[in-house]
């Protein structure tokens, strides 16, 4: 990453998970510094209802000492999925490598937890459905902090 074209933003957020406050920094582009417009270039580990690709406002926080989350702007259409393997059996790579080949990519944190992008235009069914099938398995446990509308499955 050239660091002229990226910076670091903070988002602080409540984690009901958690049940504290919490912080995480993630990547983005720079869109327009002066208008505090950045494009997030990672997916998120924990924070809720932002994805990868989607716009942000962001501005300096003098008592963070950095650049803040303040509002999304503009949303990617990417969905973000969180993941806890239940079942220390297995792998989680395997799992991960289960979601990619449906056309997901993924981030892993540890060998018991990792945060999944759904892109736009991928059909949620078939992951939903996979979801819900190794859920029901107990093999994982799963989250839905940030599901784009064209996911939303009623």
């Amino acid at each position: 990453m050239q660091d002229d074209n990226y910076v670091k933003i903070l988002f602080q957020f409540y984690s009901d998970i958690f049940e504290e406050e919490m912080v995480e920094t993630m990547w983005a582009t720079i869109l327009d510094n002066d208008k505090g417009l950045y494009r997030l270039d990672n997916i998120p580990f924990y924070a809720p209802l932002v994805a990868s690709e989607d716009i942000v406002f962001a501005e300096f926080d003098e008592q963070q000492q950095m650049l803040t989350y303040r509002k999304t702007v503009e949303y990617s259409g990417n969905s973000t999925i969180q993941i806890v393997l239940m079942d220390k059996t297995k792998d989680i790579n395997s799992i991960r490598k289960m979601f990619e080949e449906l056309g997901c990519v993924s981030e892993k944190v540890n060998d018991g937890y990792f945060s999944m992008e759904v892109p736009a235009l991928v059909d949620y069914k078939f992951i939903k459905q996979k979801l819900d099938e190794l859920e029901k398995k107990e093999i994982i446990g799963y989250a839905e902090p940030c599901l784009s509308d064209q996911h939303k499955i009623i």
